[in-house]
This record gives structure tokens, C-alpha cells and sequence, in this order.
């Protein structure tokens, strides 16, 4: 049957993938997906079939894939982290009506967050928020009111997409909405490079935070009014009464 899984890479790293991501990918024909992507496939299956298209050519990346399955194939779209978080998986089930004979299933990964926040410590033990600092698909006053909204309810945040060349400023932009309800001193972290050659990361307070650039392949964790800093690693409490 002609089918499509989405698969999210998590990280990029072999040993960061799920066992069924790595499955999917090693049953596909093809595997098609940004070019960064398929140069880490490359690295891990060097005879595996890769196709790609540059930044800015989802769409296209999304009907290359239902092409090639057209063909009898069985295709793995890749993206970084989990498909369905920042990724293509909308986009193709939106096309997909247009290839009925098509089948396509989702295969989960872990995204930034999540990997980031294992890195980091435990932030994201309580209730948290995951908002795009990025007003390429957003227009940046909802941007900005989500923050608004996510540091009214005191929760802990997690920010994709910090800054960039054409957007310096925007984290800075952002810890000013956050400081409006949240404590100068508030616990946060950048981690960087997750999963890749240069991971780290580096624990700031807010205010600390405001001043610093940071850029695309960095994703930021600012705590709640619980976090706290212990040995250097970021931890928000569940509210267990022994903790």
C-alpha cells in the first residue's frame, strides 16, 4: 500500500530516536525532509534514498512526499523533534484529502522540550506553557499576548525559536512581558545544541536572561514562582508534601 509516516527525529542522534521512528525509517523507500534533516540520515543510513528541499519549502516538501508514495513507495517525511510540535504533521494531513489512496501515520518524537528539559533538570514537573517566539507563521502581538497570558497563570515556560538574525531582540522583548508578573530572580536556562556536538546549557536569572542572545538552535525554560535551583539544575515542584 502507498504510505507515509511523519517521523520526528527527536534530537537527530541515533540513540535520541524511538524505537519506531528508527523502525520507519529503515522499512521506507524514501525519506524526504529539510536538508539538514537528511544529512543527519545520511550520516546514519549512508545507502538510504534521501530526498530534500531548502527552509521555506514545507509545501513542497509535504506533495514531494505524496508524489513519491503515488509511485508505490513507502516514504518517511522527517522533521527534528516531534512532528506534531512546530512540525509538518498539520500540513500533511491537510493535503493528504487531495491522495486518498495514500495512507499516512504520525510517528511521535521528542522534542525540545523535553530533551531540553532533561538536560536542564526537572522544570517542567507542574503545569507548562510552549510558545514560538517566531512571527514568521505568528503575527507577533499574539505572540506576545500568550506570554502575557502564559506569566499570568504562572506558568512554566518553554520558548522556541528565541532569536535570530532578523529578530535580536525578541527574547529580550520577552522576558520584559514576563517580568511584568514574574520575579526578577526567577530561575532559567538556555540549552543549546540539544542532543548534538556542543550541547550545554547555562542557568540565568530573569533579569539575567533579558540581556542575553540567543538563537535557533537554543531553547529557553523560564520556572514558575516554585522553581528552584538545585546543584545547578533547574527543578519545579510537583507540590508532593515531602518535597
Amino acid at each position: 500500500m502507498k504510505k507515509i509516516y511523519i517521523v520526528g527525529m527527536g534530537p537527530g542522534k541515533y540513540e535520541q530516536m524511538t524505537i519506531e521512528a528508527v523502525k520507519k525509517i529503515e522499512e521506507s523507500d524514501v525519506v524526504i525532509g529539510y536538508t539538514v534533516y537528511t544529512d543527519l540520515i545520511k550520516e546514519i543510513w549512508p545507502d538510504k534514498n534521501c530526498l530534500s528541499t531548502p527552509m521555506t519549502k514545507e509545501y513542497d516538501r509535504c506533495v514531494l512526499a505524496f508524489e513519491e508514495a503515488n509511485k508505490g513507495k513507502t516514504i518517511a517525511l522527517v522533521c527534528s523533534g516531534d512532528a506534531g510540535v512546530y512540525g509538518l504533521s498539520g500540513l500533511m494531513l491537510g493535503i493528504a484529502p487531495h491522495y486518498k489512496e495514500v495512507e499516512v501515520k504520525t510517528v511521535a518524537g521528542v522534542t525540545a522540550a523535553l530533551s531540553g528539559a532533561a538536560l536542564i533538570g526537572a522544570p517542567l514537573i507542574h503545569d507548562f506553557a510552549v510558545i514560538s517566539l517566531s512571527d514568521l507563521l505568528t503575527p507577533l502581538e499574539k505572540i506576545e499576548k500568550r506570554l502575557e497570558c502564559a506569566a499570568m497563570g504562572d506558568f512554566c515556560i518553554c520558548l522556541y525559536n528565541p532569536g535570530s538574525k532578523k529578530r535580536a531582540d525578541y527574547l529580550e522583548k520577552a522576558c520584559e512581558i514576563l517580568l511584568k508578573y514574574k520575579s526578577a530572580t526567577t530561575p532559567c536556562a538556555i540549552a543549546k545544541n540539544i542532543g548534538r556536538d556542543g550541547e550545554e546549557y547555562t542557568v540565568y536569572t530573569l533579569n539575567e536572561l533579558k540581556d542575553i542572545k540567543a538563537g535557533m538552535f537554543e531553547t529557553v525554560f523560564i520556572g514558575n514562582s516554585m522553581t528552584k535551583i538545585i546543584d545547578n539544575k533547574l527543578v519545579t515542584p510537583r507540590g508532593y508534601t515531602n518535597e
